[in-house]
């Protein structure tokens, strides 16, 4: 079945993922970027995965001005909502971040409203479950970070009020909305522009060493990620639902680094960290996640053709 799935922040590490995975099932990829730097990008990421880009289409879009994005929804069967900020450095006003992820959102939403595209996937963040709560309990889909907590960073207010804002809009008359909430996103790399996942992985592979070495967070492969997302859009099932996104077992940065020296047998580390369940994905899409292990060593093995030798 050859159907149009728009993608947006297609030249972000999710997005050039996603675009790959697309253009492999044979989909047409209508990817928004927000100018020529960003289709560069996507068209790198295309040709490293040695991906056929017969099926690939452009639109400019930005997610804090209304023009283009009825053009870039136009016809299209279904939408991976990928785009929203991630800043360098906390801002000096919060709303910097807040008002594109939240507004840029609902632009999404209301032009696949008036487009009548069936279904929106929302990749919000794990940033969006589990800033506000502190007991023993597994982090569930039932969780919410509070975006009104100005105590927290802007990039994590920005994803609780983006998803609660886009949860609300699709209540009030579509299209049918469906959220992906990821951990850390590591994997391979298929762009010179690097996450700060990634980045991590190099400045490890390089010998550096990182601030926080034992301090414990979760991860999960891009490639898993997408393959949510993408069960998201056809599951019936899926209508209305958060997902979480994670390998499930915390890892810190030593651990890594140890994985990196050692090889994929290095033993997690013991952590009191609260376990975060992705059984929602497991029971009702089929999902299941690879080890982070081989994801950490992917992500490095995926770095001499794309870093400065």
């Amino acid at each position: 079945m050859n159907r149009t799935i728009v993608v947006t922040g297609a030249s972000g590490f999710v997005g050039n993922h996603s675009v790959v995975r697309l253009l492999d099932d044979g989909e047409t990829v209508r990817a928004v970027v927000r100018n020529a730097a960003g289709k560069d990008l996507v068209l790198q990421a295309v040709a490293q995965a040695e991906a056929n880009a017969a099926g690939l289409e452009f639109v400019t879009a930005t997610l804090d001005d209304e023009s283009g994005w009825d053009s870039a929804l136009e016809g299209a069967d279904g939408v991976l909502h990928h785009a929203s900020p991630f800043p360098a450095a906390e801002p000096d006003d919060p709303e910097h971040i807040i008002r594109p992820a939240r507004d840029g959102a609902l632009r999404v939403l209301a032009a696949a409203r008036r487009q009548n595209v069936r279904r929106v996937v929302l990749t919000s963040s794990f940033a969006a479950v589990g800033y506000s709560r502190h007991s023993g309990e597994p982090y569930t889909e039932a969780d919410w970070t509070d975006g009104e907590d100005t105590s927290l960073p802007a990039y994590i207010r920005s994803k609780a009020l983006a998803e609660r804002a886009a949860w609300k809009f699709a209540a009030d008359g579509g299209p049918e909305l469906v959220v992906v909430n990821p951990t850390g996103i590591f994997g391979p790399a298929l762009s010179p522009k690097l996450s700060v996942s990634v980045e991590m992985v190099a400045a490890l592979r390089s010998g550096q060493s990182l601030s926080g070495p034992g301090r414990p967070f979760t991860i999960v492969d891009v490639r898993d990620v997408v393959e949510l997302h993408l069960r998201a859009l056809d599951a019936p099932e899926a209508v209305g639902r958060r997902f979480i996104a994670s390998s499930g077992r915390p890892v810190t940065v030593e651990w890594m680094a140890r994985v990196l020296a050692e090889g994929p047998g290095v033993a997690a580390p013991a952590t009191d960290t609260p376990p975060i369940s992705a059984e929602a994905a497991r029971n009702i899409l089929g999902w299941g996640p690879r080890d982070p292990a081989s994801t950490i060593l992917d992500t490095a093995d995926s770095l001499p053709g794309l870093l400065p030798a």
